[in-house]
């Protein structure tokens, strides 16, 4: 008997390992997927305008990464005492001014080397729905909690959305020939857009998704089908009912793995996640013999692997 309707992902030929370059941008499910890439030591930079949610956004964060636009102090906003950017995520905010252009502008050239040089770019799209400021009609990243009546809220079009993609693709391709792309829905359900508008959204990045791949030589990665139709229950969602518990997120994390990573990068895999928890332990006595020789037995362990492969190192994280 079968309880279940399990997602078999199709095979792919790109495949990633440790000596690949990934850029992760999108909401915050492609941040979940950098931290387990980050955990097994891949080679990754995300979000260089923090979690962005619709594709307008995602295409403004890369087009100014691409060209090499710097932000100036006039394209920020003052709310309260705190200074921000439309474009970007709340953790960019600050009281001082300098700092959140230091900060931006900083992400701008370390997003530009990272796309220069990725081999694969993961976009993870969230949702149609997006925000335009009154002021300009410019679709923004994050509303930053400022009054809604400065916004109109509209649903990109499945159209829209193809020529968001069609651009930010072309434009990494622009200074990196090489870098392969893989898209994916977000998982995590946007209820507070309403049930209805929220499956309407979800619909409309899949069809221009579908579109883009007649086009271009892109993969899919069904993250979003695996939680709606594979797992399909809601202890696989945090308190919120809206975003994936860390079981979910384990789970198509094992999917991606098992499409997306290459086997011998599986294997070592298998090395840093033994070393990543011996890193992890806390010894009962830490001046004894066993937890010294614990402790070397792990030092031959990482030089194994940093010999195998130079990309990896352990010791930035170790104190």
């Amino acid at each position: 008997m079968k309880f279940r309707t399990e997602i078999k992902c199709q095979a792919v030929s790109k495949k990633l390992d440790h000596h690949s370059s990934l850029v992760l941008l999108g909401s915050c499910f492609s941040e979940h997927m950098e931290e387990k890439f980050q955990y097994f030591k891949f080679n990754t930079f995300a979000n260089p305008f923090g979690i962005l949610f619709n594709p307008k956004a995602i295409e403004t964060a890369v087009r100014r990464c691409v060209e090499k636009s710097s932000y100036s102090k006039d394209e920020l906003l003052e709310h309260g005492d705190i200074w921000l950017s439309l474009d970007h995520h709340s953790r960019f905010d600050h009281r001082d001014q300098k700092q959140v252009l230091d900060n931006i502008n900083k992400q701008i050239n370390l997003g530009y080397k990272a796309m220069e040089n990725a081999s694969h770019v993961i976009i993870t799209l969230g949702t149609s729905w997006v925000y335009k400021w009154k002021e300009d009609d410019k679709v923004v990243g994050n509303c930053h909690k400022i009054p809604q009546k400065k916004f109109s809220k509209e649903l990109l079009s499945s159209e829209e959305i193809l020529e968001s993609l069609k651009l930010i693709s072309s434009l990494i391709h622009s200074i990196n020939k090489k870098a392969s792309f893989i898209f994916t829905v977000s998982p995590v359900r946007h209820l507070k857009d309403g049930f209805i508008e929220n499956t309407l959204s979800k619909s409309l990045l899949h069809k221009a998704i579908y579109e883009l791949k007649k086009e271009i030589d892109v993969s899919y990665f069904p993250a979003y089908e695996i939680m709606m139709d594979d797992l399909r229950d809601y202890r696989f969602y945090k308190t919120d009912l809206v975003h994936p518990n860390e079981m979910a997120v384990d789970y198509i994390w094992e999917l991606f793995k098992e499409t997306w990573i290459s086997e011998s990068s599986k294997e070592v895999m298998n090395d840093i996640e033994d070393i990543q928890r011996s890193l992890a332990h806390r010894p009962f006595d830490p001046e004894s013999d066993a937890h010294k020789k614990f402790i070397k037995k792990t030092e031959q362990k990482i030089e194994q692997v940093e010999q195998k492969f130079p990309e990896i190192e352990f010791h930035k994280k170790r104190k």
